[in-house]
């Protein structure tokens, strides 16, 4: 360990009790910091966090952040989606006091080779199927990230011999060591959390996973997304394209005649059937396929590519099937917390849909969606912060159909009254469909538990509804 990772007996804060924040305490204390955790929660928003640094010796400092906690720091580590224009981050700064992250640091202190995967949409799935290739391949690999999971608790368990392969979000791309990424892959680069950043700021971060990379390392980017593929020209690494919609030029992953088709070096090799893949939607044919680069770019075999897919089952709340009760189908995507992911939600069905939207918009565009769902939709029900704004867009939508193929409009407090209005409007061979287009922070703290809840809503209905006409 250099130097500036020695901690033992230096002041650092930890500003935002998060999943981060809780493993960040308890990897400094078990290096000897004084820690001071500065959450802007009261103690009783933070109960099961705190349950979890129970015992640790840390000064806790909540219900605010207080500028003096960072000030006073020797350190100071910050968890992702705390803003770094805090002013007294800036006066830190202006003092000279190192500011990292759990992210940060886990990557100067990783021994192993790291696969980091980001996008707009779909890091998660093709996060996890990479794993997976991992998996059936028999190669010691760790899966973690912006998934849920701390990192520095599993420093002790990685080797050379071990991949990493992390999902990373655009606030974990604000803080980057002058580390390389030996696989950087970027899905897509799409309008979303327009509410922190403004578009040029936030394709900048998404663009920050290909620094550092030399040309050893791989840069795997999506053909199909005009974003990434622009970034070819500036990726130090070597190339690897992956579409859905077209052949690659050079070395990369396509689709061609309904298979799944990689070419490395001029040579081509068909890997798989895209029917292979039980989950639903375009959107994952193109998570597979990059998925299936990355691995290449990895040296996974051919043979545990096609394993991997054959087997993969979708993640929690990404159109995962909940149950089917009365010839009604419920899928829950609370992951949906933008309009584009929405919209590939919607593409991905053919049944007539019921669809649940809601929750704090992030300020982007509607309007795509709104004629989107107008088409498809039998019924649109509107819940939470956002409802009224949701509900004016799509009627502006609707006004423009004719008055027979416009979908019944309902608006509701809650996601409780949604579910069961979606109940009482649902005929047999319908989908009823959570895939809000917004973030949860309006009743929840994350998409996890909005989409923990539509399950225990949907998995608590009874048999027997009275049902509204249609």
């Amino acid at each position: 360990m250099t130097s500036q990772h020695d901690f033992k007996g230096k002041q650092v804060t930890v500003v935002g009790l998060g999943i981060e924040g809780v493993d960040l305490v308890r990897f400094l204390h078990t290096r000897g910091a004084r820690i001071t955790v500065s959450d802007a929660k009261p103690a009783e928003g933070l109960g099961a966090r705190l349950e979890e640094i129970a015992g640790i010796p840390a000064r806790l400092s909540l219900g605010a952040n207080d500028p003096q906690d960072l000030l006073a720091a020797d350190a100071i580590f910050v968890s992702q989606g705390v803003p770094l224009d805090l002013p007294a981050l800036a006066e830190a700064r202006q003092q000279s006091i190192p500011i990292s992250s759990m992210f940060k640091l886990f990557l100067e202190l990783c021994p192993a080779p790291v696969v980091g995967i980001t996008g707009s949409s779909g890091k998660t799935t093709t996060t996890a199927l990479v794993g997976e290739m991992f998996r059936c391949d028999g190669r010691p690999h760790f899966v973690g990230g912006n998934i849920g999971v701390g990192l520095l608790s599993h420093l002790a368990d990685l080797t050379s011999d071990t991949w990493v392969v992390l999902e990373i979000s655009h606030t974990q791309l604000q803080l980057l060591p002058e580390r390389n990424l030996n696989v950087a892959c970027l899905l897509n680069i799409t309008p979303n959390h327009l509410d922190r950043f403004s578009w040029d700021e936030y394709r900048r971060l998404k663009a920050r996973i290909l620094r550092h990379q030399s040309g050893d390392d791989y840069a795997v980017l999506s053909y199909d997304d005009r974003e990434t593929r622009a970034l070819a020209e500036r990726a130090t690494g070597q190339v690897l394209y992956f579409s859905v919609g077209s052949e690659v030029p050079g070395d990369g992953v396509f689709l061609r005649d309904g298979w799944a088709v990689s070419r490395r070096h001029n040579r081509e090799e068909r890997l798989f059937p895209i029917d292979n893949l039980s989950l639903r939607g375009r959107h994952n044919w193109g998570n597979a396929v990059a998925a299936t680069a990355v691995a290449s770019a990895c040296g996974l075999s051919p043979q545990a590519i096609a394993r991997a897919v054959d087997g993969f089952q979708t993640p929690p709340h990404r159109l995962e099937s909940v149950r089917r009760l009365g010839g009604v189908a419920y899928y829950n995507d609370s992951i949906a917390t933008t309009p584009e992911r929405t919209l590939a939600a919607l593409r991905s069905f053919s049944e007539p849909l019921i669809l649940l939207l809601g929750g704090r918009e992030k300020h982007l565009p509607l309007e795509e969606l709104a004629e989107e769902a107008c088409r498809r939709c039998r019924a649109i029900i509107f819940f939470g912060e956002s409802a009224p704004v949701l509900e004016e867009a799509v009627r502006r939508a609707a006004d423009r159909q004719p008055a027979d193929d416009r979908p019944r409009l309902t608006r509701v407090a809650s996601l409780a009254e949604a579910v069961a209005a979606a109940q009482a409007l649902a005929q047999p061979g319908d989908v009823v469909l959570l895939s809000p287009a917004c973030t949860s922070f309006d009743a929840y703290d994350n998409f996890e538990e909005r989409g923990a809840d539509f399950r225990r809503l949907v998995l608590n209905l009874a048999q027997e509804v009275e049902r509204s006409p249609r």
